[in-house]
C-alpha cells in the first residue's frame, strides 16, 4: 500500500512571483527571458505578471518603466505598444528580427524618499 503523499506547503507570502519580479526589477533592467529564468515561470506568463505588477504599483513611490521593443532590421522603435510582448514582425520592413522590450522599477518623483 503507498502512502499519501504529504500536502505541499505553500511558499512564504514574501516569495510571490510577482514580489520576486518586483525584487529583481528594482536591481536594473530586465527582458521577459531574463525575467523567466530568474524567477523560474514560463516566459509566456512574464507579460501577465507584469501586468498586475503595472497596476499594483499605483501607491508606490516606483514605476514600471519599459524600454520599447526594436528592429534590428531597420531600426523602428515600438513606442506606442502597450503588451509587455515582444512583437512578431516589424510593420515597416516586415523583419523578424526584433528586440526584446526591457522593464525595471524606477523611482517616481513625486514621493519622498528614505525615512525622515
Amino acid at each position: 500500500m503507498m502512502k499519501p503523499k504529504p500536502p505541499a506547503v505553500p511558499a512564504s507570502r514574501r516569495d510571490t512571483v510577482r514580489r520576486q519580479m518586483a525584487d529583481l526589477l528594482r536591481t536594473g533592467s530586465f527582458s521577459a527571458r531574463e525575467m523567466s529564468a530568474a524567477v523560474g515561470i514560463r516566459e509566456k506568463d512574464v507579460a501577465e505578471h507584469l501586468e498586475h505588477l503595472r497596476r499594483s504599483l499605483g501607491q508606490d513611490a516606483r514605476q514600471l518603466t519599459v524600454e520599447p521593443a526594436e528592429c534590428l532590421a531597420c531600426g523602428f522603435i515600438f513606442k506606442k505598444r502597450e503588451r509587455f510582448n515582444t512583437p512578431g514582425k516589424c510593420p515597416v520592413c516586415r523583419s523578424e528580427a526584433i528586440s526584446e522590450p526591457r522593464f525595471s522599477l524606477v523611482l517616481t518623483g513625486s514621493h519622498p524618499v528614505g525615512d525622515s
